[in-house]
């Protein structure tokens, strides 16, 4: 044999050597692989996080809380269009392939060529299949030996799992941008529908993300994410998933993709609401059930009421805050040529340091560029800019103290100055909420006219509640949740003033006591703790004489009060209010019935709905149900049974009916006297300010507390109980006369003449054993044909009525309040505080 046929034979044989050793090794090294793979099985039971969705009453979503944006949709309520565009855009050949498509892998390493000259990221030619080992099993480092292990799951995955489970897995995994986890979830963050509502030229953007979502950003890359949009819109044409008609229809339509808020509130106004609500989703499941059970939360939330509270708060906030001057700016800076850039990036730390906040627009931050006598020029952000008038700074006069500002603003220049950052709202009157009363008396024209604005120093809270229920319709703990977190409406503990007299009074009633009882209003000493207490009225040094209960609320008569609680005993006007859970724990002492013991907004407002509903106590709840991402009802709020509501039929049987489990708290006619009583401080008394806005019958009190610190107004309508509270975080006067009745009471009237518009003007509810009688306003007896001021008083069937001086069947000691039956008049006094002293 030729010594070079030998040679060649050696050559082929060793090639063939080599070889098999190769394909030994590669068979080995699979091998290996394959011993360490992670359990492909764990997709057929496939639980991923799923965003929890806060809803309001009426359905609305109020906030989603969730790690991960995602919200699993199951394959077959998949519309097919949004299918076939994934399909034609990732995996034209999913249907038909094994999991491994080799033409796309060979396509891909030749576009890789190209990819290393120019630096970019290298292609991998994946299948959905492939997308799916390594989304769910694997990494995604660019390793031969990942690709490999990702080959073999995806072969296995193939075998184990139908093509429509695989691509659900898919469509329920995929990362679209905007911390989208899913189709579904993209479907509502970007377009604000559901998957069945989406059109082709939705569907087909939503197929065009996964390529790069930053790259084909619908607002800062609109015109890219346009041409891949369509580039799928082709490849479903070519694909015959759509006909031309119906392509160029969607190559036709313009991209409206908008950008999602972030993960939690979806609106400014219910910020306090949804967090109360995280808050005691997590205290019930946990953080995981929280932020990937997919719970579903219905709330009690009203949203128009929601939205009314916020608006009405706000408004009377920054009214507050105007009467008492400008404070100055929130910063100074520099004001360079280039001012818009350095501007931007001088209000990224105010924005760190919760100095500004997007929750308070249409207020923005501006930069001051320049003054003149009659107007601020003004710039933003954005390098656009506006101007400021001089007739609209009336009320930006020096802030000096809580008791005085400044002389009247004749130039700008008193006010601004150049560099100096502030906060404006455009001064249309269709887009601000917040204009002053000196401000709508401005004309004002163009849109480029501002209204200068600063943050309020002063804060509050208002509540809404259904008194029947305790749903808690509308929550609204502070002027900005992303200023200011802390929820006044639940954690400010503060001295509810002359808002707690009714409970004083609801207990007189109880006790024997009228609405037309006389108590003497006159000068009152008492012992206290340390020293004599010596309450007086509002106006200082000011008595008037004997008058009836009702006078004595509706005017808020101090020392009346205290009388009339010296003769009810200390210890039955804290067991009265224990039983209406206004606090904890109630100190015994006599200062207490004038309100100096500390309550919530959320306790005193509930505390107020056991009036209006009867005398019954509800609970204020937040949360209606909860169902898990089954639709399991794993809560519910109301646990009465009906058992008579599931017969097959009617048979003319009686509507069933669900027991009452509320608590009777008091009287249901002690109850409506109150009601009618606190009606009389909206029409006569100290709530006046409510009457000329709210055209409903309405009831409440003020309240106001030492040196004007705390102003509140407590109040209800027949079907909505609603308080408010007014004051500085560290409590503090908050000026001369600023009391409930002017800070508190104009709010509570904005929120319930907005909640009542729509709803019928219906009289308070009369219990049976309540008598209606025509009575002199002022001295409570019954009227005579020639008495001019006349109301109707609420008396229980078994009250006795006073007939005149010289004939009275019910007699009061004006000293002491209490009254007398006239046969024991002659009996010695007793000292009854009840173990206070």
């Amino acid at each position: 044999m030729p010594l070079w046929l030998k040679l060649i034979g050696f050559a082929f044989g060793g090639v063939v050597m080599i070889g098999l050793a190769g394909v030994g090794y590669g068979a080995w090294y699979l091998h290996k692989l394959s011993q360490d793979l992670p359990d492909y099985k764990v997709l057929a039971e496939y639980a991923p996080p799923v965003t929890t969705r806060v809803y309001a009453g009426d359905g609305t979503l109020v906030a989603e809380f969730a790690r991960e944006r995602r919200l699993f949709v199951p394959i077959e309520a998949m519309p097919d269009h949004l299918k076939y565009a994934f399909v034609s855009a990732e995996d034209k050949n999913f249907y038909e392939h094994e999991g491994l498509d080799f033409k796309g892998i060979f396509r891909a390493q030749v576009a890789n060529v190209g990819n290393i000259i120019k630096g970019r990221r290298l292609e991998g030619g994946s299948t959905i299949t492939q997308q799916v080992a390594k989304n769910f099993l694997l990494t995604s480092e660019q390793k031969i030996e990942r690709k490999l292990r990702e080959m073999l799951v995806t072969r296995r995955i193939e075998k184990a799992f139908t093509k429509d489970h695989i691509l659900e897995l898919y469509l329920n995994e995929i990362y679209l941008g905007n911390r989208s986890y899913g189709v579904a979830a993209a479907a509502l963050n970007y377009f604000d529908k559901s998957l069945d509502d989406l059109t082709i030229a939705e569907a087909a953007y939503l197929a065009a993300i996964p390529k790069g979502p930053s790259n084909y950003h619908p607002i800062y890359n609109h015109d890219r994410a346009v041409e891949r949009r369509n580039w799928v819109i082709g490849r479903m044409l070519e694909d015959g998933r759509i006909t031309q008609q119906e392509a160029d229809e969607a190559r036709a339509s313009p991209l409206v993709a908008q950008i999602a808020p972030p993960l939690g509130a979806r609106d400014w106004a219910s910020e306090y609401f949804a967090e109360e609500v995280r808050k005691q989703v997590a205290d019930m499941y946990g953080t995981e059930a929280l932020y990937d059970g997919g719970l579903s939360v219905r709330t009690t939330l009203n949203p128009n009421m929601q939205e009314a509270a916020g608006l009405a708060l706000r408004r009377w906030l920054v009214d507050y805050d105007q009467r008492h001057g400008w404070r100055g700016p929130i910063t100074k800076m520099e004001a360079p040529a280039s001012w818009a850039d350095a501007f931007a990036e001088a209000i990224k730390p105010l924005s760190e340091k919760r100095t500004i906040a997007e929750d308070l627009a249409p207020w923005k931050p501006a930069l001051v560029l320049a003054v003149s006598k009659k107007e601020a020029k003004i710039g933003f952000a954005d390098a656009s800019e506006g101007v400021i008038r001089l007739e609209t700074l009336g009320w930006a006069r020096a802030y000096k103290d809580v008791n005085g500002i400044g002389p009247e603003v004749e130039s700008v220049g008193q006010v601004l100055s150049v560099g100096d950052v502030i906060y404006v709202e455009p001064a249309n009157p269709e887009i601000s909420h917040d204009e002053s009363e000196t401000e709508r008396s401005v004309e004002t024209s163009g849109d480029d006219e501002y209204l200068l604005r600063q943050l309020p120093a002063v804060n509050g809270a208002l509540v809404a509640i259904d008194p029947h229920t305790g749903r808690v319709l509308a929550m609204v703990g502070g002027f900005s949740f992303q200023l200011s977190e802390f929820n006044r409406a639940l954690q400010a503990h503060r001295q509810p003033g002359s808002a707690f007299k009714p409970f004083v009074y609801s207990a007189a009633l109880d006790s024997g006591y009228t609405p037309s009882s006389i108590v003497l209003d006159a000068p009152f000493v008492a012992p206290g703790v340390d020293s004599w207490w010596k309450p007086g009225n509002y106006v200082e040094g000011r008595f008037y004489g004997e008058s009836t209960l009702r006078v004595g609320i509706e005017q808020s008569r101090n020392t009346m009060t205290a009388r009339l609680a010296q003769d009810l005993g200390i210890g039955r006007i804290v067991d009265y209010a224990e039983r209406f859970h206004i606090a904890d724990s109630l100190p015994r002492e006599l200062a207490i019935s004038l309100g100096a013991a500390e309550t919530t907004v959320m306790r005193i407002t509930a505390a107020y709905s056991t009036f209006v509903n009867g005398g019954k106590r509800v609970e204020p709840v937040l949360i209606d149900r909860i169902q898990d991402r089954t639709g399991k009802t794993i809560y519910k709020r109301d646990t009465r049974e009906c058992l008579d509501c599931k017969v097959a039929e009617w048979t003319e049987q009686a509507e069933p009916q669900l027991p009452d489990i509320r608590e009777q708290v008091i009287d249901p006619r002690t109850a409506y006297q109150m009601v009618s009583m606190l009606e009389g401080v909206v029409l006569r008394g100290t709530g006046t300010a409510v009457r000329k806005v709210v055209d409903k019958p309405v009831a409440g009190k003020t309240g106001t507390t030492n040196e004007y610190r705390d102003a509140w107004f407590v109040g209800f309508s027949p079907d909505l109980a609603a308080g408010v509270f007014v004051g500085f975080d560290m409590p503090q006067s908050m000026g001369q006369g600023e009391a409930g009745g002017k800070v508190a009471a104009p709010i509570f009237g904005d929120f319930m003449a907005e909640a009542l518009k729509d709803k019928a003007a219906i009289p308070f509810r009369v219990p049976s054993g309540i008598r209606l009688v025509r009575v002199n306003a002022k001295t409570g007896r019954p009227a005579s044909a020639s008495d001019s001021n006349v109301i109707l008083e609420a008396f229980k069937a078994d009250d006795v009525l006073s007939q005149g001086p010289a004939n009275d069947e019910l007699t009061l000691d004006p000293l002491s309040a209490a009254p007398r039956d006239p046969a024991a008049a002659s009996e010695e006094p007793t000292d009854d505080l009840n173990g206070l002293y």
